[in-house]
């Protein structure tokens, strides 16, 4: 009598769903600058660029650096699957997303780490920017979860101008465990909100020699209770009053320049 095969638990098949998806995801990054950023970063698995004659002569070093033969098109046949309103300035590149490796590989190793967390920020334009704050200010990284999180897009890498390349970007399963996870390596984990008591610099005070998170919430719900509860300390933005009155970009650029050990 043959054995009935073992049923597979549900979560073991959705973890194998998500992993061949995975395996197959690829990215459109479009625009002069980010693709030229994709060209020149070996980390990047580049699949194909469309791209006019224009667009070529201007990448023309990027191309050749990267060592992929283009498909050259005609402006009036640019077909590339963007959204109809994408300034690509005739330029598009299918990407594998970056894999930047785990969290202590990044989190680990810098002189007095900085490392943003973000709660829900779901917009690309807004996660894109706040890469480019990360990179001009130094942070280890930015982290996001898997769901309710900007993936790697065109417009992410646009509105990054480039940082999305250098800047490690981390997509995460459950932020409270990662949260947890940072505490457990030293770091003092500061979550923004508008009403909390402190300011970034008090809670600081003669502690920014430390390890240090800074967790935003998206605009309006802000911080979820979890988060919350999870977080070390809750702090707010000092001259802004409410935190909900500034854009979550600009917020997480103040907080990291607030939060820098400076002589």
């Amino acid at each position: 009598m043959s054995k009935k095969p073992t049923k597979k638990p549900q979560w073991v098949i959705e973890k194998e769903q998500a992993k061949k998806a995975g395996a197959s995801e690829t990215v459109w990054l479009f625009g002069l600058h980010a693709v030229r950023d994709a060209l020149m970063n070996p980390r990047r698995e580049k699949l194909r660029l469309i791209v006019t004659l224009n667009a070529q002569n201007k990448l023309e070093e990027a191309i050749a650096a990267a060592g992929i033969e283009p498909d050259v098109v005609d402006p009036r046949k640019f077909n590339a699957p963007l959204d109809p309103n994408s300034v690509h300035q005739g330029a598009a590149l299918e990407v594998k997303p970056l894999n930047w490796g785990s969290l202590a590989e990044n989190c680990i190793g810098a002189e007095v780490p900085r490392v943003l967390l973000l709660d829900r920020v779901t917009d690309p334009h807004n996660v894109g920017a706040i890469l480019r704050s990360a990179e001009v200010l130094g942070a280890s990284a930015v982290i996001g979860t898997r769901h309710h999180s900007a993936p790697e897009t065109g417009a992410l890498a646009k509105t990054a101008s480039g940082a999305l390349e250098r800047q490690p970007y981390l997509r995460i399963r459950n932020l409270s465990d990662t949260i947890t996870e940072l505490q457990n390596m030293g770091f003092l984990v500061l979550g923004l909100d508008g009403e909390a008591e402190q300011t970034i610099e008090q809670a600081l005070e003669g502690r920014k020699d430390r390890p240090v998170a800074l967790v935003l919430g998206a605009e309006g719900p802000g911080l979820r209770q979890k988060t919350k509860e999870t977080v070390d300390q809750l702090v707010k933005i000092d001259f802004a009053g409410g935190f909900g009155s500034l854009n979550v970009s600009n917020a997480a650029a103040i907080a990291l320049y607030a939060s820098r050990e400076r002589s």
